[in-house]
């Protein structure tokens, strides 16, 4: 990589499934370093277990084990430290750094030889001197993991990312001018491993943008040698909201629903015609029998408020609805206002159901659900209109406050 700074990683070509989640077409690479400086010599994370005599075959090409000095785990999930053990074993002299919240980790990867080694807690600022080179951590949460951090190697403009600004593609070629074309996987990773923590991913690009790294070095994936501000500036262009230039100060609030026999539709025209009184609140209906899901959840993820009508079916909510709620673990909906409502002929469980959903996504869910029997009357709905209302108001802070009965709340504790 340069004169100082070798890849001493795994190629893992024939992998097609990381994670159960993610598919991997081309493989993955496993990325460890070698930093050399005057006085002391760092390994930067390691690989995956089944690599562990590959990885300590290369690092014994450029170092030897008494002479390893420093050891910097940025991430500890274990396709990154599976070689950990192997390599204290052989240099149990080692002084390791980890993030503060990756202490825990590390405990519990070590077990009971935790105390045997002498490890540190670094955090954002911290520096190490390997002589003529020096290394500088930042503390970058929840990019994906919430031990995650970055090294950069200040004298050579080199930034260690672990999962952060990488991809899963395995070209033995490695760097980012030679391989082949990986702009597909390198999205695709964001969509599935960074996108959920899209807040998290604009604070890290805030903390490392000023470096101006000649050199970034994820943990998989292509080495960013060739325009590597190029790929910070696109992550700042997945994290952008789209709709931010047209709406301006606008809410934005999506209405799905499903409906069997055009009861629930009735209600959810009807609650989108209430949201719409409100100012400033940007309502959007839509038929979940009418398009494909997976373009609603970019939607999902501008949106500030979020409703979903379901009929009850077999005491459930219809599947649909159940197949867009399982979109979202790809996207961050924390805050976001939640609510739901459906008609139904005997049970009406699906209403709660889809709440409690949306509360595991930690959404805010202030107004409960509207059920209705059957078709709704007149009286019901204006009550369609009047929750419509509410959560708009919800999303303004125009809401009311509400008013207390005391003697019922007397009651509610007696």
């Amino acid at each position: 990589m340069t004169d100082r700074i070798t890849w001493i990683g795994a190629l893992d070509p024939t992998l097609r499934t990381f994670d159960v989640i993610l598919k991997t077409a081309n493989g993955t690479t496993y990325n460890s370093y070698i930093v050399r400086g005057s006085d002391g010599v760092a390994v930067i994370d390691t690989v995956k277990e089944a690599f562990v005599s590959e990885f300590l075959a290369k690092l014994t090409q450029v170092a030897r084990y008494d002479e390893l000095t420093h050891l910097v785990l940025n991430h500890l999930e274990p396709d990154h430290t599976g070689a950990v053990a192997a390599l204290l074993e052989r240099a149990p002299h080692l002084r390791i750094h980890v993030s503060t919240r990756g202490l825990q980790v590390l405990r519990g990867l070590l077990k009971g030889d935790f105390d045997r080694y002498d490890i540190h807690a670094v955090t954002t600022g911290d520096m190490v001197s390997l002589g003529d080179l020096t290394l500088r951590f930042f503390t970058t949460p929840y990019v994906h993991w919430p031990d995650t951090q970055c090294t950069f190697v200040e004298e050579q403009s080199v930034l260690f990312t672990c999962d952060f600004l990488g991809c899963h593609f395995c070209d033995e070629r490695l760097f980012n001018d030679a391989v082949g074309d990986f702009r597909f996987s390198f999205e695709y990773y964001f969509d599935h491993i960074m996108r959920p923590f899209r807040r998290h991913v604009v604070e890290a690009l805030d903390l490392i943008e000023p470096l101006n790294a000649q050199v970034i070095a994820p943990g998989h994936g292509p080495i960013l040698r060739s325009h590597p501000g190029s790929y910070i500036q696109h992550y700042r262009r997945l994290v952008t909201s789209r709709l931010m230039r047209e709406t301006g100060e606008e809410k934005t609030l999506l209405i799905f629903y499903v409906s069997a026999y055009g009861a629930t539709e009735q209600m959810a025209q009807a609650v989108c015609a209430g949201a719409s009184d409100i100012e400033n609140v940007r309502v959007s209906l839509f038929d979940l029998q009418g398009g494909e899901l997976l373009p609603f959840v970019d939607l999902i993820e501008e949106a500030d408020g979020l409703v979903f009508g379901t009929p009850t079916i077999n005491g459930d909510a219809v599947r649909t609805v159940w197949d867009l709620l399982s979109n979202l673990v790809d996207i961050d909906t924390t805050g976001k206002v939640g609510a739901a409502f459906g008609s139904y002929g005997w049970s009406g469980e699906a209403v709660p159901m889809i709440e409690a959903r949306l509360r595991g996504l930690k959404m805010r869910v202030p107004e409960d659900g509207l059920r209705i029997r059957m078709y709704p009357q007149a009286d019901e709905e204006e009550s369609c209109r009047a929750f419509g209302r509410r959560l708009a108001q919800h999303l303004v802070g125009r809401m009311p406050p509400k008013e207390i009965d005391m003697s019922e709340l007397f009651a509610a504790e007696n």
